[in-house]
C-alpha cells in the first residue's frame, strides 16, 4: 500500500460515527404520555358504568334504608349496600354498552361511549360487566343478606335479559317494564336493613316506576331522530307526540297518587305536606309539555298542512326531563328526612 492510500484508509477508519447515535430520549415526556394513556382507559371504563345513571341508586337506596330502619342504619351497613349497590348498577350499565355498542354507535346521544368510540374493547367490557356483577352480588351476600344478595342479582339480569335483550328494539313499552331495573335499588335497601319485604318498599318501588315513563320518554322525544335511525322503537319514534305527551300527564298522576298512598302507610306530615307539594309541581310541568306540543302541532298545521308533525325541539321536553330528576331527589329526600324527624 502506497503512502497516499495508507492516509486515506487512516481518514476513513478515524471518521465520527455519529449517524449510528441513537436520539436522545425525553423520559419526562414519555412518562407524561403513558400517564395521559392510562387516564384515558381509566377514564372510559369509568364512562361503560354511566355514572349519572348511578346516581338514581344513591337517590333511593339511602332513604329506603333510613325509612326502614326508622332512623339512621348502621354505618357500615348503609356504606356497605350502596357501594355494592353501586358496583351492581355499574356492571348491568357495562353490559347494556356490550349488547348496545352497534346502536349506541348510531346515536347522537350514545354516540361518544367507550364502545362506540373502540376506547374499549367489546370483549374488555363483557369481562368488566361480569366481574363487577359477581363481585357485587357476593359482597351484598356477605355484608347483609341473601334476600338483599337475590334482589341485587335479580336487579342486574332483569335490566340485561328483559330491558337490554327483550325488550328495547321490539316494543314502545320497553321503558315501561324495562324501567322497573331502576326501581330495584329500593327493595335491595329495605331487605338489607330488615331481611324482609313489606308494603311501603313495595309502594317506593310504585313510584319510581310509575315516575319511568314520564321521565324518559321526555328525553327520548328530544332525541326521537337518534332512536328512529338506530331502529329501537321508543314511544315517541311510534306515537304522534300528543299522543306522548298525553300518556306522560297519565302517568305522572299515577306518580303522584303512589307518593301519596306511602303518607298513611309510612310516614309523617313533613313527608305529606312536600309530597304534596312536589305533585302539583310535577303536574303542571306535565301539563306544560302537553301544552307546548299542541302549540307546536298547531303551528305545524298552519305551515305545511294537517299531516305535519311538529318540530320537538319547540316543545322543551327536557324541561320536564329535568323537573323529573329534581321531583324524584326532592321526594326521597322528604322520605329521608321524615324517618330521621321520627326516630
Amino acid at each position: 500500500m502506497g503512502w497516499a492510500q495508507g492516509v486515506r484508509a487512516g481518514v476513513v477508519l478515524f471518521r465520527p460515527v455519529t449517524h449510528v447515535l441513537p436520539a436522545p430520549v425525553d423520559l419526562r415526556a414519555e412518562r407524561a404520555a403513558r400517564r395521559r394513556r392510562s387516564v384515558a382507559v381509566l377514564r372510559a371504563y369509568l364512562a361503560l358504568t354511566k355514572p349519572r345513571i348511578i346516581e338514581l341508586l344513591l337517590v333511593t337506596t339511602v332513604p329506603a334504608m333510613l325509612l326502614a330502619a326508622r332512623g339512621m342504619p348502621a354505618v357500615p351497613l348503609l356504606l356497605v349496600t350502596v357501594l355494592a349497590g353501586t358496583l351492581a348498577a355499574a356492571s348491568a350499565n357495562a353490559l347494556n354498552c356490550y349488547f348496545d355498542r352497534d346502536i349506541d354507535a348510531l346515536m347522537r346521544r350514545t354516540g361518544q361511549r367507550p364502545l362506540a368510540r373502540h376506547a374499549v374493547t367489546p370483549r374488555s367490557a363483557l369481562v368488566f360487566g361480569l366481574v363487577l356483577g359477581v363481585v357485587s352480588v357476593a359482597w351484598m351476600l356477605l355484608a347483609t343478606n341473601l334476600l338483599a344478595a337475590a334482589l341485587t342479582l335479580a336487579a342486574i339480569a332483569f335490566y340485561v335479559l328483559v330491558y337490554t335483550l327483550g325488550l328495547k328494539r321490539r316494543t314502545a313499552q320497553n321503558i315501561v317494564w324495562g324501567g322497573a331495573a331502576g326501581c330495584m335499588p329500593v327493595l335491595i335497601g329495605w331487605a338489607a336493613v330488615r331481611d324482609s319485604l313489606a308494603w311501603p318498599p313495595v309502594v317506593l318501588f310504585a313510584i319510581v316506576f310509575l315516575w319511568t315513563p314520564p321521565h324518559f320518554w321526555a328525553l327520548a322525544m328530544r332525541f326521537r331522530d337518534d332512536y328512529a335511525r338506530a331502529g329501537v322503537p321508543m314511544l315517541p319514534v311510534v306515537a304522534t307526540a300528543d299522543v306522548v305527551a298525553r300518556r306522560i300527564v297519565g302517568y305522572t298522576w299515577a306518580t303522584v297518587a303512589a307518593s301519596l298512598l306511602l303518607w298513611p302507610l309510612a310516614t309523617g306530615w313533613p313527608y305529606g305536606i312536600a309530597a304534596v307539594a312536589l305533585g302539583g309541581w310535577f303536574l303542571t310541568e306535565a301539563y306544560g309539555l302537553r301544552g307546548r306540543v299542541r302549540r307546536a302541532q298547531r303551528q305545524a298545521v298552519e305551515k305545511a298542512g294537517a299531516a305535519a308533525a311538529p318540530d320537538l325541539r319547540a316543545t322543551a321536553s327536557l324541561r320536564l326531563f329535568r323537573a323529573s330528576n329534581h321531583y324524584l331527589a326532592l321526594l326521597f329526600l322528604a322520605v329521608a328526612v321524615d324517618a330521621l324527624l321520627a326516630h
